[in-house]
């Protein structure tokens, strides 16, 4: 669509991107229900965890009905549709690892995935805003946005660290809502030359930043990173860039070749994407083109209001033009924040990762006990890798060291 929001007439808003005051990019109040007519996915898709467990999930998918999406007709019963779809997709193509995937998914479970998928404007794999931002319910409607008070719809393989990471990760989201609601103010208070304005909504969006950093910690209190490495994280694993699946993934009855299509990634989270727009920071060839792409695995909306950010008049040119002592120190403190947060998650990725891969190395061949064995028999075919695909801590240490680039040469 075209970017009306340039119009420097128009007043630039969060109400034409589907992107709430209140939750930011979070679906509010996710269906826990589809109508009766689908209720043969929702008992697969519900019984993942154990069916894959007891190596029958692959047997029950392939006996299921071939349902029609036609039936699904508002846009919180296609997310939900779309959530247990990719659930019940994941779990049929790892079931039994590395070693075993499934090559072909079977048409009563791509067909319906595949036309819930084009509805959305998503791509036909669990992502992000499946498994975070449509996948919470509250156990108290009336109880606070906590950990204590949030479940998921859906689980994976993984037990509790699963809730961990999925209800974690959506409380990061929820901490950046104040962030969202001030880049409105940045680029209307630009557009109209307002100083104040723009350092005020800079100010907040940093405080927004250090909160999502805060979020983030409580991924060490939730999430056993054995069982993130050992169990979990082959599940948010997609067949692109994977050596595990060269050939992708046949969507039977929707085409004969192969297709690929990335994991899910915090790279698919529309956040950082916006704070990189509206702060000018440039991504080299080879991780900007990854981050470009992990743009289609969003909500089209909210791609929209990235694009559209990217639209707008230089913030940084703006606070280079301004006489302003206290825009330049919220700006500077803004990319401090930001490079704080990247470094923080390149910490996380390393002890949820890195250091089991190692781990896992020298554990193999080796007798073991429990928490031990459960890294060993980690996908080797991973080791290194993000669940989107790409070579992980190479990536996310370019991607901070480019946020550097973004400071104004006399504040660094």
């Amino acid at each position: 669509m075209a970017a009306a929001e340039t119009d420097s007439k128009i007043t630039f808003s969060l109400d034409l991107y589907h992107v709430s005051e209140e939750l930011g990019f979070i679906l509010p109040e996710p269906l826990k229900e589809l109508p009766p007519y689908y209720q043969p996915w929702m008992d697969i898709a519900l019984r993942v965890p154990e069916l894959v467990h007891s190596h029958e999930l692959r047997s029950h998918i392939n006996k299921m009905p071939l349902l029609s999406s036609k039936f699904l007709q508002k846009h919180r019963e296609l997310r939900l549709a779309h959530l247990a779809l990719g659930v019940m997709t994941m779990g049929y193509v790892w079931q039994e690892g590395e070693n075993d995937t499934a090559e072909i998914l079977p048409c009563n479970l791509a067909v319906p995935y595949w036309e819930v998928s084009q509805r959305l404007g998503l791509p036909p794999i669990f992502t992000h805003a499946d498994g975070v931002l449509a996948n919470w319910r509250k156990k108290d409607p009336e109880g606070p946005f906590d950990m204590e008070n949030l479940e998921l719809l859906f689980s994976l393989p993984g037990g509790d660290s699963v809730r961990g990471f999925f209800m974690v990760t959506l409380l990061v989201e929820l901490a950046a809502v104040p962030a969202l609601r001030s880049i409105p103010n940045v680029i209307n208070g630009v557009r109209c030359g307002d100083t104040e304005a723009v350092a005020r909504a800079l100010e907040d969006i940093s405080q927004s930043i250090q909160d999502m950093t805060d979020a983030l910690k409580l991924m060490h209190v939730y999430v056993k990173p054995s069982i993130f490495y050992g169990i979990m994280r082959i599940y948010l694993s997609g067949w692109k860039d994977n050596p595990s699946m060269p050939k992708g993934l046949v969507y039977e009855g929707v085409q004969t070749e192969a297709m690929e299509y990335s994991g899910g990634s915090a790279a698919q989270s529309s956040l950082l994407h916006c704070f990189d727009e509206l702060l000018g920071i440039k991504h080299g060839e080879n991780s900007g083109a990854f981050l470009t792409r992990m743009r289609d695995y969003m909500p089209p909306t909210h791609k929209q209001f990235i694009q559209d950010i990217s639209l707008q008049p230089s913030l940084k040119s703006f606070v280079q033009q301004q006489a302003s002592e206290r825009l330049n120190q919220a700006f500077h403190l803004c990319v401090t924040k930001l490079l704080s947060l990247r470094s923080y998650h390149i910490s996380v990725v390393s002890r949820f990762i890195t250091v089991p891969a190692a781990r896992a190395r020298q554990l193999r061949n080796q007798s073991q006990d429990f928490e031990k064995e459960v890294i060993s028999r980690a996908p080797t075919a991973l080791e290194e890798r993000g669940t989107g695909g790409s070579g992980i801590m190479t990536f996310l240490k370019t991607v901070r060291d480019q946020t550097k680039d973004a400071f104004l040469p006399e504040t660094m």
